[in-house]
């Protein structure tokens, strides 16, 4: 008899752990193939290479991402092969199963629950007696009727074969991500999930679990995530893995999902201080800060400790950080939503998912939906349309919010530019989003895709259709986040650049000469003027750049009031800071302070020019002319500097320049090298130019 295990997965580099439990479980005795799929391959496609294998049961693992176009399959496979058992299990057709079997008459059995002795007994009465009654956990056909046999008790999940060592999979453990779980449960209650549906919490043996890991690890898998509910809910379980997987990660990065709230500070510590960056990342489910809301839907949550938590473990710059919320929860109107979102962004997570309820089957929340007046889809996802207190106007309009949340925000495209805006320009995160995602669809680019630079220009496009304080600087951050998110020096621009080609060179040609005169981390990498055109990208923003990337709103006081910042920026693309002269540079996503140059690296460069703004948000141009341009260390008196300073007498650079053009007094020269790391990640540098 041959046996095919088959899903639909959400994306291709996703990988299916549960066909692969069922064929570890039951492949010694049957002959058993994996099929994986996406839900994104046409449906011929799918039944043309099943057809071809000709087999005599397909099983299909069935989750709301996949259930609707996994029936499309079933239905024109059977067609095709009328007398192959088609056999469904997985979560969204354990419950409500009398509903499956009604619905998709072609599903000749569903294995409901734990499928691994379930499915193996199935397989057993198929190839020999046939008497289906047996089979605990079951549904199966009778005639015209459907018979669903009582549930069978839980597994005993150390005697389960482990899914994890397949031959065939090992050529592409490097390529995919590795799902792997060490429990099976949760001890919550959220009526809104399905894990509430199932009490308590079974461990698998975690030296069992270390050797599957280490098994992965050693042949080449580079991501893993876990799928235990609450992987941190046995603090001495939890400890002893975190501790595992720092002492062999040799680069594999692992993804959990924990609960913040009851994360303790010692644990928190221990991470800290052990955790190498970029191996752990954590996904929250905040869901909602609304205490209502979540006394409502049985979830305990104390947000001042998740707080501390989130706070903490962002402060460490070690874990990315996936919080979650979910709009459309009873009592959760559009007002009390905006609050929680706000709350939440305030964290500053690296990814802010904005998730809408979805009426899962069996789930309590769905079982009371009409105390809530809940509408929603009847197929999957079962999303909810509205509720007593969330009408679908609203649903629609954070809808838009959630569009832009995940182009923007989530893609880190321009990280520097949003913090700005949220934290500045717009009375809150929320309403930044909202008002854009409103424009967005006003606009109708919902409908169009959208290049890099598309993305920059209609951001800049709704800004200037809104209007700012400070358009300049929100301008300038764009300008400096589109360099930062390109490998190689970009070929191309989105914004019309008014430094010519004749006063760029008169900087690259002074940079070269007298490098230390924008810092030490600049002169360090020794490069000529050639090599400047080459690898390197200028800019002249109208703003003091160091001050409103350490959140300085105020303008700089003139140069001839005690001189400016020597800002080194030696930072990688999408950190929202700048090192100071001699520090390390930033990995991505970092938050450091923004320093001033030590005397010993501080150096002033005379120059014939003056540095001017061309226009509101343009780069400035520097014209000829008596007054003078200098770098100068913050709270340095360069007449006092070291002998390492650099002597401005000596370095006097003269740009012949016409049409001279106001001065402004706020300026900084930016400079973002291309190239030059091992990473490949860019890296820039600023320094303000003042005027004396």
């Amino acid at each position: 008899m041959k046996v095919i295990l088959a899903t639909l997965n959400a994306k291709f580099i996703h990988t299916s752990l549960a066909i692969r439990l069922l064929k570890a479980y039951s492949g010694n005795e049957f002959d058993i193939d994996l099929a994986e799929y996406t839900i994104k391959d046409p449906v011929m496609n799918i039944v043309s290479d099943l057809f071809q294998r000709r087999p005599d049961v397909v099983g299909f693992s069935c989750y709301i991402w996949n259930i609707e176009e996994t029936i499309k399959v079933i239905r024109l496979l059977k067609k095709v092969l009328p007398e192959t058992a088609i056999v469904l299990g997985g979560p969204e057709v354990s419950y409500d199963t009398q509903h499956w079997m009604e619905r998709v008459r072609d599903v000749d059995f569903i294995v409901m629950g734990d499928g691994e002795e379930t499915f193996h007994q199935l397989l057993q009465e198929l190839s020999g007696d046939r008497k289906f009654h047996f089979v605990f956990g079951a549904a199966y056909r009778k005639g015209e009727e459907v018979v669903i046999n009582p549930p069978r008790p839980k597994s005993d999940l150390n005697t389960l074969p482990s899914p994890h060592r397949f031959p065939e999979d090992i050529p592409n453990l490097g390529k995919r991500i590795i799902y792997f779980e060490t429990s099976r449960g949760c001890p919550f209650s959220c009526q809104f999930c399905l894990s509430s549906i199932e009490v308590g919490v079974r461990y698998y043996d975690i030296e069992r679990v270390k050797s599957d890991i280490l098994y992965l690890i050693e042949h080449g898998a580079k991501t893993i995530k876990f799928l235990d509910r609450t992987f941190n809910i046995n603090r001495s379980y939890a400890m002893e893995m975190f501790q595992f997987l720092i002492d062999n990660h040799q680069g594999c990065v692992f993804q959990f999902e924990i609960t913040a709230d009851i994360m303790r500070p010692e644990v928190l510590d221990f991470l800290a201080e052990n955790a190498p960056p970029g191996i752990f990342r954590f996904e929250i489910g905040v869901q909602s800060t609304n205490d209502p809301t979540n006394e409502l839907v049985k979830r305990r949550q104390n947000f001042a400790k998740l707080t501390r938590t989130v706070t903490k473990i962002k402060d460490s710059g070690k874990i990315d950080q996936h919080l979650d919320l979910i709009a459309g929860l009873p009592e959760e109107d559009y007002a009390t939503f905006r609050k929680t979102f706000n709350d939440v962004f305030a964290l500053r997570p690296e990814e802010l998912q904005l998730g809408f309820l979805k009426m899962l089957r069996g789930t309590g929340l769905r079982n009371n939906a009409a105390k809530y007046n809940y509408v929603y889809m009847d197929h999957a996802p079962y999303e909810i349309l509205g509720n007593d207190v969330l009408p679908f106007s609203d649903v629609v309009r954070l809808k838009r919010l959630e569009d832009v949340l995940e182009k923007y925000w989530n893609a880190h495209r321009m990280d520097h530019t949003l913090e700005y805006l949220v934290s500045r320009e717009f009375d809150s995160p929320f309403d930044f989003f909202q008002e854009f995602g409103d424009y967005w669809e006003e606009r109708g680019w919902q409908r169009i895709g959208h290049q890099l630079e598309d993305l920059f220009a209609r951001l800049h496009e709704f800004l200037a259709h809104r209007g700012l304080k400070r358009p300049e600087v929100a301008l300038g951050l764009m300008k400096l986040d589109y360099l930062l998110g390109h490998k190689y020096k970009p070929r191309k621009i989105w914004w019309e650049d008014r430094l010519d080609k004749e006063r760029r060179s008169g900087y690259f040609k002074a940079l070269a000469k007298h490098p230390a005169a924008l810092s030490a981390d600049f002169a360090a990498y020794g490069l000529d003027e050639r090599e400047l055109q080459k690898y390197a990208c200028l800019q002249v923003l109208p703003f003091r750049l160091g001050d409103v990337l350490a959140g300085e709103e105020a303008p700089a006081e003139p140069a001839d009031q005690g001189g400016s910042t020597v800002a080194a920026a030696a930072a990688g693309a999408g950190d929202l800071a700048t090192a100071g002269a001699g520090a390390d540079v930033a990995g991505a996503g970092d938050v450091a302070a923004t320093a001033a140059a030590t005397a010993g690296d501080a150096a002033t460069v005379t120059a014939g020019v003056e540095v001017v703004a061309a226009g509101a948000g343009d780069a400035a141009t520097a014209t000829a002319g008596a007054d003078v341009a200098a770098f100068t260390a913050a709270g340095q008196d360069v007449a006092a500097a070291p002998a390492t300073t650099v002597d401005a007498a000596t370095t006097a650079v003269s740009l012949s320049v016409a049409d001279p053009l106001p001065a402004a007094a706020d300026t900084t020269l930016l400079i973002v090298l291309y190239q030059q790391n091992e990473d490949e990640r860019p890296v820039f540098f600023h320094a303000p130019l003042a005027f004396q």
